[in-house]
C-alpha cells in the first residue's frame, strides 16, 4: 500500500466504521432483553469475588467478557440501550477493520464496498444489538487479520509477531471458537506465505500456549453447551442463510459471492494482491463451518449461527469482489460508467438488508421476548406487599424469573414467596428456589401476581394450585409470551 493510499484508506475505515455503529446503535434500545442477555447482566453486576466464584463452575470462557461489562455497567448502567452499545461500537471497529484488510489487498474501492456492506449484513447488525461477546470478538478476528497480512508483507520485528500472539490469545479469551481463526491463518500462510511460516508458527504457537488455561477451562465445562444436541440448529436455512444473512437477502448475497469467486479465477489482470485476498477470505468464510460441523457430527454438538460471527467480514469481502464483477460487466470498465453503476448497485444493496434491520429493532424482536413491557405492566398495577409467583416450567433461559433479574426497580416493594437464595449468593447462574407447588397461603398474603409463559396461562399449574389455595383469577394480561395473572382470595 503506498502512502498516498493510506490517507484515503482510513477515511474509508471511519466512515465505515461510523456507518456500522451507527446502525448498530440505532434502536438497539428497543428489543426488550432475552435470555442471554439476562445471563451477562446476572453474571456482571455481581461482585468481584462473586464473579471470580461464578467462572469457576460455570460460563467461563465468557470471564473476559464479564468482567468487562461489570465495569462498563458500574459506569452506565445496565439498561438495553446501555449494555449493548459495546457491541454497537465493537461492530464500527469489526467494519473499519473489514475496510483496511479490503483496502490493503484490494485498492480503496473494494475496501468502500465492503466497509459498508459488512456494517449493515444481517449478522452484523444482529450482533450489535446483543449483549454478549460476539461484536466484540469479530472485531478482534478482523484487525488480528489486518495484522497478520502486515506482518506478511516484509520481515517485521519480533514484538510485532508478540502483538500477534497476544492478540490471538486475548481474542481465544473473548470467545472461545476464535481458535478457528489460527487455522484460517495458517492455510492462508501456506498457501501464499510459506516462507513466512517457521515466524507465523511459532508464533502462533506463543498464543496458543497463553490461551491454553481458557481452552482447559472450557473442556471443564463443555457440558454447558449439551443443550445443542437436543436443538435442530444444523439446518439449510442456518448454515446458508441466517449464519450471516437473512432469507431475503441469502441467495442475492450467495450469487454475488459466487460472482466474485469465478471473476477472480478467471481474471487475466495479474492481481496477485487481490488473489490473496480472496483466497484469504474464502478460507475464512469456509472452514470455520466446516470444521464446526464436522465436530458437531463427529465430536459433539457446538454449532449455533452466532458461533461463526466472527467470519462476518469474509463474507463481505467476496460480496464486494461480486459488486464489482458485476459492475465491470455492466459497464465494460468505461470509469465514467463505473462509478454510475456502483454506486447504484452498492445502494441497492444496502437497501435490501434494511428490511431486517427494521425487524431486528422490534419491541419482541429477540425470542419474542416482552419482559420489559411485563415489568412494566407489573410496575404499573402490583402494590407493595403482593406476591409475585413465576413461572418455573420453563428452561432456565426463558424462566419469567429473569424479568425480575434484568428489571430489579419494577419488583421493588413486591414479596417473592419462592426464593429460597438469589443468584448472587450462588455458585451458577440462577436463583435457588423451592417449588411453587410448596407455596401456601400463609406465603402469598393476600394479591398474588402469576407471570406465565406461553399459552393457556389461566390452565398453569401455579394457577391451579393458587386456586387451590382459594385464590382466584381477576384480571389478564398477556403480551406476546408472557401473562400477567392477579389473583384475590376468594370470596
Amino acid at each position: 500500500m503506498t502512502r498516498s493510499l493510506r490517507p484515503r484508506l482510513w477515511r474509508i475505515a471511519v466512515l465505515s466504521g461510523g456507518v456500522a455503529t451507527l446502525a448498530g446503535a440505532l434502536g438497539s434500545w428497543i428489543p426488550s432483553f432475552w435470555g442471554d442477555e439476562a445471563a451477562s447482566i446476572m453474571s456482571a453486576t455481581r461482585t468481584w469475588p462473586e464473579l471470580w466464584r461464578l467462572l469457576q463452575t460455570v460460563d467461563g470462557v465468557h470471564g473476559a467478557y464479564y468482567a468487562f461489562l461489570h465495569v462498563w455497567i458500574g459506569l452506565f448502567g445496565a439498561s438495553e440501550f446501555s449494555v449493548r452499545l459495546p457491541s454497537a461500537i465493537a461492530v464500527g471497529f469489526l467494519a473499519a477493520g473489514t475496510a483496511v484488510l479490503a483496502g490493503r489487498l484490494g485498492g480503496p474501492r473494494l475496501a468502500l464496498i465492503a466497509g459498508l456492506v459488512v456494517a449493515v449484513l444481517p449478522r452484523t447488525t444482529l450482533m450489535a444489538v446483543e449483549a454478549r461477546s460476539y461484536a466484540i470478538g469479530s472485531a478482534i478476528a478482523v484487525w488480528l487479520t489486518v495484522l497478520l497480512v502486515h506482518l506478511l508483507t516484509r520481515r517485521r520485528p519480533w514484538w510485532a509477531w508478540a502483538g500477534y500472539a497476544v492478540g490471538l490469545a486475548a481474542g481465544v479469551y473473548v470467545f472461545l471458537y476464535l481458535a478457528l481463526l489460527l487455522v484460517v491463518h495458517g492455510l492462508y500462510v501456506v498457501l501464499r506465505h510459506r516462507r513466512a511460516l517457521w515466524p507465523w508458527a511459532s508464533w502462533a504457537g506463543v498464543g496458543v500456549v497463553l490461551a491454553l488455561p481458557i481452552v482447559a477451562l472450557a473442556a471443564a465445562e463443555r457440558n454447558q453447551i449439551g443443550f445443542l444436541a437436543h436443538r435442530d440448529y444444523i439446518t439449510p436455512l442456518n448454515v446458508l442463510a441466517l449464519q450471516w444473512f437473512d432469507p431475503v437477502t441469502a441467495f442475492p448475497c450467495w450469487a454475488l459471492i459466487v460472482l466474485g469467486v469465478v471473476a477472480r479465477i478467471r481474471s487475466r489482470r495479474g492481481d496477485p494482491d487481490g488473489d490473496r485476498l480472496a483466497l484469504l477470505a474464502g478460507i475464512w468464510l469456509v472452514l470455520p463451518t466446516v470444521a464446526v460441523l464436522l465436530g458437531s457430527a463427529l465430536i459433539a454438538p457446538m454449532y449455533t449461527v452466532r458461533y461463526l460471527s466472527f467470519c462476518t467480514p469474509a463474507a463481505a469481502i467476496l460480496i464486494a469482489f461480486g459488486v464489482l464483477a458485476l459492475v465491470r460487466g455492466l459497464t465494460r470498465r468505461s470509469p465514467a460508467r463505473t462509478r454510475l453503476v456502483t454506486g447504484i448497485a452498492v445502494a441497492v444493496l444496502l437497501a435490501a438488508f434494511v428490511p431486517g434491520w427494521i425487524v431486528q429493532r422490534g419491541p419482541y424482536a429477540k425470542d419474542d421476548s416482552d419482559w420489559r413491557e411485563a415489568a412494566a405492566y407489573l410496575h404499573a398495577h402490583a402494590r407493595a406487599g403482593d406476591a409475585v409467583v413465576f413461572d418455573e416450567r420453563q428452561k432456565h433461559s426463558q424462566n419469567p424469573r429473569l424479568i425480575l433479574a434484568v428489571h430489579p426497580a419494577d419488583f421493588a416493594g413486591l414479596k417473592d414467596p419462592a426464593l429460597i437464595a438469589g443468584f448472587r449468593s450462588q455458585p451458577g447462574l440462577w436463583d435457588r428456589t423451592r417449588p411453587n407447588a410448596s407455596l401456601t397461603a400463609a406465603d402469598l398474603g393476600s394479591d398474588v401476581w402469576a407471570l406465565e409463559r406461553g399459552p393457556a396461562a389461566a390452565d398453569s399449574p401455579d394457577v391451579r394450585h393458587l386456586e387451590s389455595l382459594g385464590y382466584r383469577v381477576v384480571s389478564s394480561h398477556r403480551i406476546t409470551v408472557t401473562t400477567l395473572l392477579h389473583l384475590t382470595p376468594g370470596r
